[in-house]
């Protein structure tokens, strides 16, 4: 069984936060988000209390979570930082992809970026994410840091809104235009 530190519940807090958000933004009419489970096929279950006890993932998942902002189509992740310095390797591919086709099809992608050790979470767009990812490719650094995100994006609390990642989304859609 998974241990608290294991890699599979990293971010749970912080996903934790983001379900009660997303359930509390619901609840306001706001916006309509769910979680998208990793999809598995289980091997071995505990027949007495029905729990899966080993399982594989059949295929690559694309983001957290995905659904509409007052008919706005958006898709995010939610990563967790212990320092000031966000590996890429936390993202997949896959997912850039995934996001970089969502976007065109003009859909807003980004991540929740929390850096633990700061206690802070921000927007980072999905053309941030590029930026860095193109960055990378082309053999520049494989991360990037704190001081390279804009901070006007940092989430605060508000109300029931643990997480408001609605307001930095909705600069961001003033800035697209």
């Amino acid at each position: 069984m998974a241990t608290w530190n294991s890699r599979g519940l990293r971010g749970s807090a912080l996903e934790d936060l983001v379900n009660r958000t997303n359930e509390a933004y619901r609840d306001a009419g706001l916006a309509l988000i769910q979680k998208i489970p990793t999809p598995i096929t289980p091997i071995e279950m505990d027949k007495s209390t029905r729990h899966i006890t080993l399982a594989y993932f059949d295929k690559k998942s694309t983001v957290d979570y995905i659904g509409a902002v007052q008919g706005i189509p958006v898709c995010f992740d939610a990563k967790e930082c212990a320092f000031d310095t966000f590996s890429l390797r936390n993202i997949h591919e896959h997912q850039v992809v995934f996001m970089r086709d969502f976007e065109k099809q003009n859909g807003v992608a980004f991540i929740l970026l929390q850096f633990t050790e700061r206690d802070e979470t921000y927007y980072v767009p999905f053309r941030d994410i590029d930026r860095f990812w193109q960055r990378a490719e082309e053999g520049g650094r494989k991360s990037f840091t704190y001081e390279e995100i804009d901070r006007s994006r940092k989430i605060e609390r508000s109300g029931n809104f643990f997480l408001h990642y609605l307001v930095p989304l909705a600069a961001d859609l003033e800035e697209r235009g």
